[in-house]
């Protein structure tokens, strides 16, 4: 099954890429990888989850803004891909970053929110390596920023 048809299976359709902010690209090519700039939670235009994890944010809610960010970075892959999303090999590695409380540690829980996402859209091929890192703030005091590496066709 294509990534677009289980995108529609799980009823997401991907938005707009979000332009970015300030000095860089959303994306770079390295031979068949391509880098994805960190996306945080947007969701039309507007940033999601404001606070940190673990004081204003529950564990839940970081998990779902890990998700968008996720969506996010797949809006901005297909757009590397020329809208062409079955040109994905693998996804090779997502940096997972959590803005909580300095005595918050389940950063991996919350990671998972955007790695399941990525094998519910790829498969086996979804499946990667990871960081998962608590920080002491993110761009627009956002609860959670993620990045991706992708092998593509």
């Amino acid at each position: 099954m294509s990534a677009v048809s289980r995108l529609a299976e799980l009823g997401i359709t991907l938005p707009t890429p979000p332009a970015p902010v300030a000095s860089y690209v959303p994306y770079t090519f390295s031979g068949n990888q391509v880098f994805i700039s960190g996306q945080i939670p947007l969701k039309d235009g507007k940033p999601q989850y404001i606070g940190k994890v673990g004081h204003d944010i529950s564990l839940e809610d970081a998990q779902a803004a890990a998700q968008l960010c996720a969506i996010n970075i797949l809006a901005q892959l297909s757009a590397a891909c020329d809208g062409n999303l079955d040109r994905v090999v693998r996804c090779l590695k997502l940096g997972v970053f959590v803005n909580a409380v300095p005595d918050f540690g389940q950063q991996p829980e919350v990671a998972n929110g955007a790695s399941d996402l990525m094998v519910a859209v790829f498969g086996d091929a979804g499946k990667h390596a990871r960081a998962a890192v608590g920080v002491g703030s993110l761009p627009r005091g956002v609860a959670v920023e993620v990045d991706a590496v992708f092998e593509i066709s």
